[in-house]
């Protein structure tokens, strides 16, 4: 068989070719949590994507989506890859209906642009930006989502409609540009956090929320595991309505601190009501805790250098036995106590034996109350000896959807839970 760039036999490279103008060989930096594929394909519109998924339908090609390759060492490697689909130049805010508190934005636009361009007319889509350079394509991809869940949930939930490319290369739509416009909704829900398993997404439509005048983070410090439950139920049951109730937490001790949003003289009487809530002794400012970082680890990190990190979910009323958990190792945590979303982190040179044993912990006390641990990100030795994804109840029901989605797998193999 006579063959072209990448090691591929020249009848799919030509037809690689004919898709998509911006077709290269790989190269080290395009590795998939170390699975080296041949050619990087980068459309330059939703046409292109169709096209590109239509020939690597015909030659069997295995496709990764990437965006602003911020997160693609998350989840596990892809069982294989032929074609890196690089959606960077579908980098567009299509549509801002300020009026309406509307946007749409192509996947391969950065999530701070769009940020941008919607500040402008004093609006935003309460996403916060987990990893710095994420794309909309990305955020939708990994379910990414910071400190103001609390407040408006997840970016499911601003989600109004979306645009994907199927397996074959047939371009779907689902929902649309009205916030109560809900026909085809359940596909946009099935796509985020899917991690590119379902269908590339090349389009979506979100409901933007004002921009708040003032913003100040009130935080108390919580010397044990039940005194920052205390203080979080505290923030939670007030009337103060926070945006966010954010805990962190290292060697036995840390913080709980709660964002409030609004206008300037209703956030500062509201600081005034909650600081006796939490003691009195608060400090307050307009800086988040932490620098504002949402995950507890260096997410520039790679390959043996990555540390661990896992993400845990449980009801407010568990968060003592999460942070108990984590007694005697060097964890830390950081989270949205406010709706039971947490990360934690253990350093690059944990044993495996000590990583495997944190994660049995947490996964013993997540599910006691209602909630699960899974592994976000390891070095290739951890992810190797544990189970990254835990125990999944639906697994099930989500390999028939997988099936009817993407038949042949060719879309991110093995990346997802089960193998999907």
């Amino acid at each position: 068989m006579t063959t072209g760039l990448g090691g591929l036999d020249t009848a799919a490279r030509e037809a690689l070719g004919s898709a998509c103008g911006d077709v290269r060989d790989a190269g080290e930096r395009d590795a998939v949590d170390g699975v080296a594929p041949a050619l990087v394909a980068r459309p330059g519109d939703v046409g292109q994507v169709s096209e590109v998924m239509r020939a690597c339908a015909a030659h069997g090609l295995r496709v990764v989506p990437r965006g602003g390759a911020t997160k693609l060492s998350w989840g596990l490697p892809p069982s294989g890859v032929e074609v890196l689909l690089d959606l960077s130049a579908l980098d567009e805010v299509t549509d801002h209906a300020a009026g309406d508190l509307i946007v749409a934005a192509r996947a391969g636009t950065p999530l701070a642009r769009l940020q941008e361009t919607v500040a402008t007319e004093g609006q935003r889509l309460t996403v916060d930006e987990t990893v710095a350079g994420s794309t909309i394509g990305g955020v939708l991809a990994t379910n990414a989502s910071g400190a103001r869940r609390t407040a408006v949930g997840t970016v499911r939930d601003l989600l109004i409609g979306v645009t994907m490319v199927r397996h074959d290369g047939v371009v779907a739509k689902a929902g649309g540009r009205v916030v109560k416009n809900v026909a085809g909704y359940d596909l946009g829900k099935l796509l985020i956090g899917s991690m590119g398993t379902l269908g590339v997404v090349v389009d979506a439509t979100f409901r933007l929320h004002p921009l708040p005048a003032a913003s100040r983070w009130v935080t108390a410090r919580a010397g044990s595991a039940a005194a920052a439950l205390e203080l979080a139920q505290a923030a939670v049951h007030s009337q103060v309505v926070p945006a966010a109730v954010e805990v962190g937490w290292e060697a036995g001790a840390g913080t709980v601190s709660v964002l409030l949003e609004g206008r300037e003289s209703g956030v500062q009487g509201r600081v005034d009501e909650l600081a006796p809530l939490l003691g009195g002794d608060v400090e307050v400012g307009e800086d988040a805790p932490g620098g504002g970082a949402t995950y507890p680890w260096d997410t520039a990190a790679r390959g043996d250098d990555r540390s661990t990190a896992l993400k845990v979910t449980f009801a407010l009323s568990g968060l003592a036995d999460v942070l108990a958990a984590l007694d005697g190792t060097p964890a830390v945590l950081r989270g949205s106590a406010g709706s039971g979303v947490a990360y934690a982190a253990l350093p690059s040179t944990t044993p495996v034996g000590e990583v495997s044993g944190l994660l049995d912990r947490l996964r013993a006390t997540t599910t006691r109350h209602g909630g699960a641990t899974t592994v976000v990100d390891a070095p290739a030795a951890v992810k190797d000896a544990v189970d990254v994804w835990g125990p999944v109840p639906a697994l099930a029901l989500m390999r028939r959807v997988k099936d009817q989605f993407d038949p042949d797998h060719r879309l991110a193999p093995g990346r997802y839970v089960g193998g999907i």
